[in-house]
């Protein structure tokens, strides 16, 4: 995996609207103990104050000075230039303020900002899910091999990132590989994050149970696995729903990465529902005005987190053609394929891995 034994540090963090949680890696692991603080998100001084005291803390603890700060925070945001925009859960941010300038100044060292979607796909792409199926692919003998990743996560709203040839896709306003304002396919006029999201999930088990009590997706997790008292009917729904209206956007998304797509956040936990029905989706038809049919995604999607399909999946396909003329063959890999799969590093970690090494590939990128 890229940057394993790299001996450089990077201190990282990981900003909610509540919490600040500070920490530092090297060759990929994180070396400190992750140092968490209160945000203030009303009042900028203070806000400043919280961010910057948590970097020094976590430089205390290193045995060099990092050779950067890089961390995810949410935007809008003009994320090249460290600029952070009017941030609904961030009241004191308005108006723009540049916090990567800001931390330039008081620590003397680069400072690279980034959406968490985005960074989450580099960390898959580079130290996650895309090494370990190509890992797999090379143990079986495949001469399959994988370079673009499409990351989504599922959680409180629907983020997406994308890498093409192990560069991350930045876009020329910061909005490469947003996801969330794609077309809900269910509601035409509406973003898809109305149907990708927490607050869907708790949404359509009400409309499907009738339900007065507005459960959280974890107890509807619970209802659909037969754990908690409920409609458990109306659970597994809706999250398939979910998955439903997820893979109608990764079919758009991917049809343009072409790729390998992960899966995480706090909603992917409820995968055995969501991706059944993503598959589902991505592997529907599509037709022409006289009736000519086409596969929704060109190449065929696997569910690698079924064991069948995976092993489907891993199957080389290569067939041998004769060259006319001649008695030579040349490989022709007649099927194309594709697969979606949950991480197993878990956002958070992706997130962190993304950030350290988009830091490092900036900085080698400027000599």
């Amino acid at each position: 995996m890229k940057y394993n034994s790299d001996h450089r540090y990077v201190a990282t963090l990981d900003a909610g609207g509540t919490n600040f949680v500070f920490s530092a890696i090297q060759g990929n692991e994180e070396v400190v103990r992750p140092i968490r603080k209160t945000a203030i998100p009303d009042n900028l001084d203070q806000c400043l104050n919280v961010i910057k005291n948590g970097f020094e803390e976590v430089i205390q603890q290193l045995p060099e000075k990092p050779v950067a700060l890089s961390f995810a925070f949410p935007g809008p945001a003009d994320y090249a230039n460290g600029i952070i925009g009017d941030l609904p859960n961030f009241p004191s941010f308005k108006g723009g303020v540049p916090l990567g300038p800001f931390l330039e100044n008081e620590f003397n060292i680069p400072v690279f900002i980034n959406n968490d979607g985005s960074l989450f796909a580099y960390g898959e792409a580079l130290a996650g899910a895309l090494s370990d199926i190509n890992r797999l692919l090379k143990e079986k003998g495949s001469s399959r091999g994988y370079n673009n990743l499409l990351g989504v996560t599922l959680g409180t709203g629907f983020g997406g990132g994308a890498v093409v040839n192990q560069e991350l896709v930045l876009g020329d306003n910061a909005c490469g590989g947003d996801v969330w304002v794609f077309r809900n396919k269910k509601y035409p006029k509406c973003i898809v994050e109305e149907s990708v999201s927490k607050r869907a999930v708790t949404r359509v088990y009400k409309e499907l149970s009738g339900d007065s009590l507005k459960l959280t997706p974890e107890e509807i997790y619970k209802v659909a696995q037969g754990l908690k008292a409920g409609d458990r009917e109306a659970a597994v729904k809706s999250f398939e729903e979910l998955g439903e209206m997820a893979g109608d956007t990764i079919a758009m998304a991917n049809t343009i990465i072409d790729g390998i797509v992960v899966i995480g956040g706090g909603l992917s936990g409820a995968y055995e529902y969501i991706l059944p029905a993503m598959v589902k989706e991505l592997n529907h038809s599509i037709s022409t005005l006289n009736g000519e049919v086409f596969p929704r995604s060109q190449a065929q999607v696997y569910n690698l987190m079924d064991k069948e399909q995976l092993d489907l999946f891993l199957q080389d396909g290569i067939v041998e053609l004769k060259i006319p003329g001649s008695h030579r063959t040349v490989p022709y890999m007649a099927e194309k394929k594709t697969g979606i799969v949950v991480s197993k590093l878990g956002a958070s970690k992706a997130i962190s891995l993304g950030a350290y090494a988009y830091a490092l590939h900036q900085i080698d990128s400027m000599k």
